[in-house]
Parts: C-alpha cells; structure tokens; sequence
C-alpha cells in the first residue's frame, strides 16, 4: 500500500501492456536495469505478486532493510560469479509458479542505455521450462542515477511487451534468446521514452 502511494505520488508511475503478464504461472520478468528502484517500480505495474534477485551485500545494512527485502520475496545472490543456490531457489519459485524479476544486464546501467546481456535469463528460463516477459523502465535512471545519494522526484514509465514462450526460448537457444531480448529491451524503452511529454519531464 506504502509503495503505491508513494510511487503514486513520487514517480507518477505509469505501467503500460499490463496485459502481457499473464495472471497466473511461473513467468520470468527480464527488464532494464536503471536504479535501485526498480525492483519496487516495477512490481508497482503488476496485478501478482512477484519475486526479485538481490544483492547478498544489500541484506547486510540493517535488520530492517533486511526484513523489507525478504518480505518482498527477495532471492539473496553473490555480487559476482554464478550462485548455485539462487539458481536453484529461482528455479523452484518459477516451477512453483511465481513470478521472477530478472535484470539481463547484471547491474545498473552507467548512462541510462542498455547494457551487454548475461545468459543467466535463458539458463533459468530453460531449466523452469517458463516465459519470459520482456520489460522496460524508464525515468528511473533520471531519478536515481549511479552516484547520487538520494532519489528525486522523477515520473516513471514501466513497459511490458509481448510474451516470449517457451517454445520460442528452446528454439533461439541462449545467444539468439539475448539477441532477441536486447531487440525487444530497445523497442520497448524507444516506445516508454514517446510517452513522456516534454512537459511530463519536470
């Protein structure tokens, strides 16, 4: 309720293509990466509740930090290398039907654009046997860019595009299945940047 509200308010969050979520079933999520926001913003969009990746760093600063991060289902990972337990707990909650985020980028972009793509999404994906829905958030970045302390006040477009199945992820095997992200990743944050009016940039 306090994330609506302030998302609301705050960021103006504008969620669009809703419609390519499906309502139930194990979905990977895989969006752009442009500030620690986007967990919460995305979710924001989403008629479901949804599970997220995290830094294992992230739940050291504090009980209660650490308490927020796992009562928004918050998979705990190591900074760098492969985590075979976060592998597997992805697994399981997708198998269990969840609905996984994923940033295919590893980490927040340095300039707003799309970074290099890591295989992490098809591993996953092609062991729970599960969609992927392609997302783009956009405005984050202007918010809360890479060395600023705080967030400002910035409006925020979320976008999901056209579901990736699991027939089409076998198919395109993990190099094709990036190349055919980072399209979809360009088209949708192309198309959330058109929404936004010079005026709605404050």
């Amino acid at each position: 309720m306090w994330s609506v509200m302030l998302g609301s308010i705050i960021f103006h969050v504008r969620p669009l293509g809703r419609r390519h979520v499906p309502r139930v079933g194990g979905v990977i999520i895989a969006c752009t990466h442009q500030s620690f926001l986007d967990p919460v913003l995305v979710g924001l969009g989403l008629p479901r509740q949804m599970s997220y990746l995290a830094r294992r760093s992230l739940f050291r600063h504090s009980r209660v930090f650490s308490w927020v991060m796992l009562s928004l289902n918050a998979v705990p990972v190591r900074a760098a290398g492969s985590d075979v337990r976060a592998f597997r707990e992805s697994v399981r909650r997708l198998k269990e039907g969840d609905a996984l985020l994923l940033f295919p980028e590893g980490t927040r972009t340095y300039d707003g654009e799309i970074g290099a793509l890591h295989p992490g999404v098809f591993n996953i994906a092609h062991r729970a046997r599960v969609p992927i829905v392609p997302a783009a958030i956009d405005g984050a970045f202007e918010s809360w860019p890479r060395g600023r302390r705080l967030p400002r006040p910035y409006p925020v477009r979320v976008m999901f595009g056209r579901l990736i199945s699991v027939a089409e992820i076998g198919a395109a095997g993990s190099e094709g299945l990036r190349a055919m992200l980072r399209d979809r990743l360009g088209d949708l944050l192309r198309r959330c940047r058109a929404t936004r009016s010079a005026a709605d940039r404050w």
